[in-house]
């Protein structure tokens, strides 16, 4: 497989021609071969339209088939072999043994949808029989979801492999039977092209419908709005910034048929220090932090970003332990200028703000575009009362805020906007406490963590990454684990239709032998 330029719209490979790009390498800020076609507006509505005629196509394909169209797609994707993990790196600057395991992890995604299509559960299917003797009658009522429609999904600039083409947004969005238009991340545009073809390859030798799947190129907003706004299209797909997001959600919300937009946007991830955890631990507990806090530079949307601790000399001691650390570290190369670019900007803004000390950098050293961790320190009332600390800062940065007493610390907690992630380091001496803050952190953050660290979001099935705005644009929903599947699907109810009508899933004997709630009462398969 050799990259060209291209993009897939349907089961043709296609050259745009409404301009070029090309990808950029971080770490030499040279630009890559080849030039990539840029498409036009007549290109979208193709894609678009492709996706809609495919839709009820798709959506009928058998539940062993769709599963089977998955794991082909992750087959295809391994068979690229280390072109894929080279051009990714180039693109991103990320070391190979990163991507290798997010490659794997991409795979792994693809095949968790693939059991989680066999298994038939996300179809929700529930019978109530006819009870025509009762006063007054009930009808036959059935139920099970159906997908969405056509879904279009956005690349993420963090994740080349994992939130890209083939990230947790199409694998979940062609699990419910949605046919998906990609516009490639502009960072990652070799890398999109091959896991591009590798979708579309899958989709032929599988027999899927033409237009299960697109891909387009396109640079600045016009070619997103375009999808967004598209009648074809049902629901959206997104991982950035909150700007973006938000942008996404109000066009989406402009149309004639307002649609859904599952937006990840926006968190700092609190990190809370209780006083028994920190007295037994605090300079370990300062590596892990830094550690976590660095991975990646600081490029993770669960990246720790603030640390809430009790003023002491245990909160001393942590803090000189992670100075120490984080002195350790080098500076490291960012995903793209644009990127290093908004970080250097974001810690000039904060080391201006009064009130806030910076306590710790890392190393300075690094070429193209390095950036240097930044560790700052507030007190509590500070925190509160500039809501500039709240803002998240994409990279290796984190806002120590410091407390007087429980009470500052439940204050913290109740001010800070929604999150991702809250984390809380606690032992036996912290119980009381841990148990005030638990409650307000889950009306804060769609995963809580125990004596752990953010970083790190396993691909399962009880996985939640989502959480209140401005985390995400709708705290219902996850893009990460089994559940993501339930955001491109809605319920219909079938009310006395005859039997030889019926979906599959709903008729009486059962055949895809699926677990279902019938009258009330779970049957298994």
């Amino acid at each position: 497989m050799t990259i060209q330029g291209d993009m897939i719209i349907g089961q043709r490979i296609v050259r745009g021609s409404a301009g070029s790009t090309r990808a950029f390498n971080p770490a030499t800020h040279a630009a890559i071969e080849p030039d990539f076609g840029l498409a036009t507006r007549e290109d979208v509505d193709t894609a678009c339209r492709l996706a809609e005629s495919a839709f009820d196509a798709y959506r009928a394909v058998p539940l062993e088939a769709r599963a089977a169209f998955l794991e082909a797609i992750a087959e295809r994707i391994l068979e690229i072999g280390p072109l894929l993990i080279e051009r990714a790196g180039a693109e991103s600057g990320l070391p190979a043994a990163r991507l290798e395991g997010e490659r794997m992890r991409t795979v792994n995604q693809l095949r968790l949808f693939a059991k989680v299509v066999r298994d038939g559960r996300f179809l929700d299917a529930i019978l109530d029989s006819a009870l025509p003797q009762r006063t007054p009658p009930r009808p036959d009522l059935r139920l099970r979801n159906i997908p969405l429609g056509p879904v279009a999904v956005f690349g993420a600039s963090n994740f080349p492999l994992a939130f890209s083409v083939a990230g947790g947004d199409t694998a979940s969005a062609l699990a419910a039977g949605c046919p998906v238009v990609v516009k490639a991340h502009n960072a990652h545009l070799g890398t999109s092209e091959l896991v591009g073809k590798a979708i579309r390859q899958a989709a032929i030798d599988n027999n899927m419908p033409e237009g299960v799947f697109s891909m387009l190129i396109g640079e600045g907003n016009q070619i997103g709005q375009d999808l967004v706004t598209h009648p074809a299209i049902k629901a959206v797909g997104f991982t950035g910034s909150r700007g973006g997001g938000l942008a996404l959600v109000a066009a989406a919300n402009g149309r004639k048929e307002p649609i859904p937009v599952y937006a990840e946007m926006s968190s700092i991830n609190p990190f809370f220090l209780l006083p028994g955890a920190l007295a037994a631990g605090g300079a370990k507990l300062a590596q892990g932090f830094v550690d976590s806090l660095t991975l990646g530079v600081g490029q993770f949307c669960t990246n720790p970003g603030l640390v809430i601790a009790m003023a002491g000399p245990d909160l001393d001691a942590f803090r000189s332990a992670a100075v120490e650390a984080l002195a350790a570290k080098g500076a490291g190369t960012m995903l793209t200028a644009g990127i290093h670019q908004a970080y250097a900007g974001a810690i000039e803004r904060r080391s201006g703000i009064a009130g806030v000390e910076l306590v710790a950098q890392g190393g300075a050293d690094g070429s193209g575009c390095a950036a240097r961790a930044a560790l700052y320190q507030a007190d509590a009332a500070t925190f509160v009362a500039n809501p500039a600390l709240e803002d998240e800062i994409f990279g290796p940065s984190s806002l120590i805020v410091v407390r007087r007493d429980e009470a500052e610390l439940l204050q913290v907690a109740r001010h800070v906007e929604g999150q991702l992630t809250a984390t809380i380091h606690a032992n036996a001496d912290d119980r009381a406490l841990a148990a005030q803050l638990l409650p307000v952190l889950e009306r804060k953050a769609g995963r809580i963590l125990f004596n752990g660290f953010p970083t790190g979001v396993e691909v399962s099935h009880a996985m939640v990454h989502g959480g209140p705005f401005p985390a995400t644009s709708d705290s219902r929903s996850t893009s990460v684990g089994a559940s993501a599947i339930a955001r491109f699907v809605r319920p219909v109810c079938y009310q006395d239709v005859p039997a030889e009508l019926l979906p599959v899933e709903l008729q009486d004997a059962n055949p895809l032998g699926l677990v279902r709630v019938v009258d009330g009462e779970l049957k298994l398969a």
